[in-house]
């Protein structure tokens, strides 16, 4: 489990044996009680709709906990506008592939060991989707819906 603090390029992780809300809650705890997130203003928790963190509930118990927090859930589907995601992605390719792990302690000190050397070197990615972009994007993908309707509609007027 990890928390990304996109200004930063912080990575918080934690090696649990399960997934689940208290697990959630405990990684959340790490990072909130730490400074600056103790104490700012708002801290916005990006998340997918993974069942530890769905819904009203989880939010609910978020604030409950730590009244400065504000959970956000991304659109089904969407984790790709989760920037943890991308970090998953990197540890994915560097840290977990090849799979040749004979104990679990191995993964979490690898784990660890990428953690710190992550947190040592990098830098915030350079988030450069810029709302005309989506703009345009969306705007292609509808001219493409369309065109493939009206080429359906006509193979099967044929």
């Amino acid at each position: 489990m990890a928390a990304y603090d996109v200004h930063r390029a912080k990575v918080f992780g934690r090696t649990e044996a399960r997934t689940g809300i208290e697990p959630f809650m405990a990684l959340v705890a790490q990072v909130m009680s730490q400074e600056p997130y103790a104490s700012a203003k708002r801290v916005f928790w990006i998340v997918d709709n993974g069942s530890s963190h769905r819904g009203t509930k989880a939010a609910d118990r978020l604030v409950a906990a730590f009244p400065n927090a504000v959970l956000v859930h991304t659109p089904v589907h969407a984790s790709w506008l989760n920037q943890v995601e991308i970090y998953f992605s990197v540890v994915q390719r560097k840290v977990v592939s090849p799979n040749d792990f004979t104990k679990l302690t191995q993964v979490r000190e690898r784990l660890r060991d990428f953690e710190d050397r992550y947190n040592a070197t990098a830098q915030p990615f350079q988030w450069r989707f810029t709302t005309s972009e989506l703009d345009d994007l969306l705007a292609r993908l509808d001219r493409r819906t369309t065109e493939h309707q009206e080429e359906s509609s006509a193979a099967q007027s044929a």
